[in-house]
């Protein structure tokens, strides 16, 4: 028997998919432009045959530096059809951290808006040499405009080139210790994840679906999903409460995707009780703790509409999912603290330090065997060994399960802060910082926050007759690694506390400022790590 017949399907074929069963609907809403399913299956030809025209092949890695804008899309699925591989650089990143991601990843084709990042685009391609060309989204002064190059074509039938085991996105990780890592994902997983998510999400009859998150996150993921059900996929570039507000009144939106910290921006507006959601049938929210408090009164407001996704880079859109109907305060009030259950064609399983399960209500790091499993860290066979370790994949976070198989996160054993939905590495902060001429040692932490999840907190040791000031070290944070790394406060201390093995003792710095806050604020609260 042919083994083809068992081939599994490629993006590209989800993609072809997706645009006929579209038609003459919208497909792309952003700003007063909108695409039909018709119009963005010619675009994409004309995409197509242009990057062939400037010599791009199947294998090669591309990267896209871009606010939310329609075009990355398309850039991505042509990359989906063509059997290419995209590095969707985080835009909030700094020019050091974007040349780092185009070196390492050997990405030769770039793809940026020329509005936001003309001056990046020069600086990397003086700074990168393998960058072979870029290409910008609209006129511009440093390379080709990708737009006047497809206008040349005319479309052609779609031909899908990639299979399962071919490389679709690369995206970038920090860690506490070393460089950032490249996730590789082929089109197993990319057609995996679209697939779990339109089957195991609760969307709402109609999907009008807006990202005001970069879709080089999160966001990116849920467009195939979106187009799949004939849905429109609504962008804007940025958030704001106000813009929330009015293109969720004037597109009827019924769905989006939130951060805690977008969320609470919103309960908090005076607009709110004037505004028209009752549209929202559908909210997704995840990157971060998400308060059960300010969630409560996200419920109140909003309605039974809340939907939580843990994942992670490695395993993408999602480890676990805690639905619509788990978020009863009424009923379930400490589910509001679960990050869910595995979502459907995931094994999970929690492992002590010798791989072994722990029962329930003990604490063990979250192991997934999973189709969304990455393929490898890129170039990095040594670490890639020992995240797969045993036939897990280990996610580095530590949770408890309940008797109903509800899990709850209690703790990231790599320091990671999260921060209004953004990771941010302490180490890479602390290399910063240890820079400074004044500073002796320095030890960067995560604080709750009631805006951003969690706070940057950078504890400073000066050198000996030496001063600076918390201004000075922030804004030095701010232009080296941008403002989400930039420390919300600076706290200068005589000394660091360490441990009997001699390394930084990060929870008792964690305790005694929990501890601090209870003595101002006369409240008794949980200071336990």
């Amino acid at each position: 028997m042919d083994n083809n017949l068992f081939t599994h399907c490629s993006a590209g074929d989800l993609v072809m998919s997706a645009i006929e069963r579209g038609g003459d609907r919208i497909a792309f809403i952003q700003d007063d432009r909108q695409i039909t399913y018709r119009e963005f299956g010619k675009q994409l030809s004309c995409f197509i045959q242009a990057l062939d025209a400037r010599g791009v092949r199947k294998g090669d890695i591309i990267a896209t530096l871009s606010p939310n804008r329609t075009e990355v899309f398309i850039v991505t699925a042509a990359a989906y059809m063509m059997g290419l591989c995209v590095v969707a650089i985080n835009p909030t990143s700094s020019e050091d951290d974007h040349v780092y991601m185009m070196a390492d990843s050997g990405a030769t084709t770039l793809f940026v808006d020329p509005d936001m990042f003309a001056a990046r685009a020069k600086a990397m391609r003086q700074r990168v040499p393998t960058i072979r060309q870029v290409m910008s989204f609209g006129p511009n002064d440093f390379g080709e405009d990708i737009l006047e190059v497809a206008a040349q074509f005319s479309p052609r039938a779609l031909v899908p080139q990639a299979q399962q085991n071919t490389l679709s996105m690369m995206f970038y990780t920090g860690g506490t210790t070393g460089k950032s890592k490249g996730v590789v994902h082929t089109h197993r997983v990319t057609v995996a994840s679209v697939l779990l998510e339109m089957a195991d999400w609760d969307w709402p009859g109609e999907t009008r679906f807006l990202a005001m998150t970069p879709i080089s996150h999160a966001s990116g993921s849920i467009i195939l999903p979106v187009l799949l059900r004939s849905g429109t996929f609504v962008m804007n570039k940025g958030f704001s409460p106000e813009k929330f507000f009015q293109i969720v009144a004037i597109h009827r939106i019924t769905a989006t995707f939130l951060v805690p910290t977008m969320l609470y921006v919103l309960l908090d507006h005076p607009e709110l009780r004037h505004a028209k959601i009752d549209s929202l049938e559908l909210i997704v929210y995840g990157a971060a703790p998400m308060n059960p408090t300010r969630l409560t009164e996200g419920i109140r407001v909003f309605g039974p509409v809340f939907m939580q996704l843990y994942g992670q880079t490695e395993v993408p859109m999602a480890i676990t999912v805690l639905r619509k109907k788990d978020h009863d305060p009424d009923r379930y009030p400490h589910r509001l603290m679960s990050c869910g259950v595995p979502v459907a064609g995931n094994m999970i399983r929690l492992l002590d330090s010798n791989d072994n399960p722990v029962a329930d209500g003990d604490v063990g790091e979250i192991c997934v065997r999973s189709p969304l499993v990455m393929a490898r860290y890129w170039n990095k066979p040594e670490e890639t060994d020992q995240v797969f370790r045993n036939g897990w994949m280990h996610t580095g976070d530590l949770a408890r399960r309940d008797a109903d198989g509800f899990l709850y996160i209690v703790d990231r054993s790599k320091d990671m802060v999260i921060t209004g939905g953004f990771n941010v590495y302490p180490r890479e902060v602390e290399d910063v910082i240890s820079g400074h001429p004044a500073v002796a040692s320095n030890a960067v932490i995560g604080i709750p926050d009631p805006k951003w999840g969690e706070s940057v907190h950078a504890l400073v040791v000066l050198r000996a007759g030496q001063q600076t000031t918390a201004e000075e070290i922030i804004e030095m944070v701010k232009n080296r690694k941008g403002s989400v790394y930039a420390p919300k406060a600076v706290e200068f201390v005589d000394a660091l506390p360490m441990t009997g093995l001699g390394k930084l003792d990060k929870k008792a710095m964690r305790d005694r400022i929990a501890c601090q806050r209870v003595q101002i604020s006369g409240k008794p609260i949980d200071v336990k790590a």
